[in-house]
């Protein structure tokens, strides 16, 4: 009789230890799927300012996540295999997978904190280059596209003021058109609105483009790896519970 009761109670143990696996399954689901999600935003949303960087690490960490939210989708349903066929012949598959998105998602966080940590200082040094030697210039659309969009965007002029066009290729150009600004720079755009700097046309006292930017790649960077590292320890929690039931 205590030996039936023990089974009863191993057989009810079994049974709510599934379905806590399955709930974590679906969590895990959940979370590749905010890495996914959080991927294409981040490349789609905003991809015209990722031509405005020096480096491509902050594409790179959006791409990882990318890789790293699609494995998760696929990788569940193998998840759910081993939790209903108890099969440790999948276990090992299984697991290594789990291990290679782990590290995935682990790296995209990780160089997303790092990227945030010289972001600023990378932004000082390349932004200004960049729309004053490439703004209008033949060969240049994307960035010159990005420049506007950006001026437009986050309502600013210049890379810290719109004195900063003075030094730019572009306005010293006959091409300009006498213009002291690029029309993006306008509260309203009109052809050849550029040629009047008066801060009730331009973006003139609401800052620079450089601290508007850096707060909003800032933004996605803390985005990014958050979800990177927190999806990567909710993962760690899940396979432990799953592992020692599979291992029972």
């Amino acid at each position: 009789m205590s030996a039936l009761h023990k089974d009863e109670q191993g057989d009810w143990q079994t049974v709510c230890l599934k379905y806590l696996l399955f709930i974590f399954n679906f969590l895990f689901w959940m979370g590749g799927a905010a890495v996914l999600g959080v991927g294409v935003w981040t490349l789609v949303e905003k991809s015209d300012y990722l031509s405005l960087l020096a480096s491509s690490t902050f594409a790179v960490s959006a791409y990882i996540l990318i890789l790293a939210g699609s494995l998760v989708v696929v990788t569940g349903f193998l998840g759910c295999c081993a939790v209903i066929r108890e099969r440790r012949r999948c276990l090992s598959v299984y697991f290594f997978f789990l291990l290679v998105i782990f590290l995935i998602e682990l790296v995209a966080g990780v160089l997303a904190y790092v990227y945030y940590q010289r972001l600023s200082e990378e932004l000082k040094q390349h932004l200004n280059q960049t729309m004053s030697e490439n703004y209008a210039q033949p060969g240049k659309e994307a960035i010159t596209a990005a420049v506007d969009r950006l001026q437009q965007d986050f309502k600013c002029c210049g890379s810290n003021n719109s004195q900063d066009w003075a030094h730019s290729v572009y306005i010293s150009s006959i091409a300009a058109e006498q213009r002291v600004v690029p029309d993006s720079c306008c509260k309203t755009i009109t052809h050849a609105c550029g040629k009047r700097d008066h801060p009730s046309n331009i973006y003139k006292v609401e800052g620079g483009c450089i601290t508007k930017l850096e707060q909003f790649l800032a933004d996605h960077l803390l985005v990014i790896g958050a979800v990177g590292i927190g999806v990567a320890c909710l993962q760690i929690s899940r396979d432990l519970l799953q592992e020692n039931h599979l291992l029972a």
